[in-house]
């Protein structure tokens, strides 16, 4: 991946981190950001150490760079993003791992011609599921 396209100031992860938005699946988290002074998209990519050695938390920002750069046509352009490493993504093979991070951004309105989810940010938590139909009774649990 050129170098011009690699996210590597902290003032530029926070930036994303503060005010962009973000979407996740159980392998990674993607926040993004519109960067539009940029003609193409910039990456950034963050493995916890929780996730393993440098060796593989290494291996796994290379695998996604090069998933990235097999993919970048198919990206927005002028949009900065970060990819968060879960941990159920140290088990997938190279062809899983690259459905999944595509799978997140499809959802998150990243690849060009998919819409962003419609699922709406900051509702979580108690009472932050579907939203309820007119005439549907509350559910009852029974504890014995």
């Amino acid at each position: 991946m050129q170098r011009k396209l690699r996210l590597r100031n902290r003032e530029d992860f926070s930036r994303i981190y503060r005010h962009g938005r973000s979407f996740a699946n159980s392998q990674f988290v993607v926040y993004w950001r519109k960067y539009p002074q940029t003609e193409q998209f910039r990456l950034g990519i963050s493995a916890s150490s929780k996730l393993g050695g440098a060796v593989v938390r290494n291996r796994l920002r290379r695998m996604l760079k090069e998933i990235v750069r097999h993919n970048a046509h198919k990206l927005n352009e002028g949009i900065d993003l970060i990819l968060i490493v879960r941990k159920p993504a140290l088990t997938l093979p190279y062809i899983e791992m690259e459905r999944s991070v595509l799978h997140v951004l499809r959802k998150a309105g990243l690849l060009k011609g998919s819409n962003p989810s419609d699922r709406s940010p900051g509702k979580r938590g108690p009472g932050g599921g579907r939203p309820k139909s007119a005439g549907a009774l509350p559910r009852a649990f029974i504890c014995l």
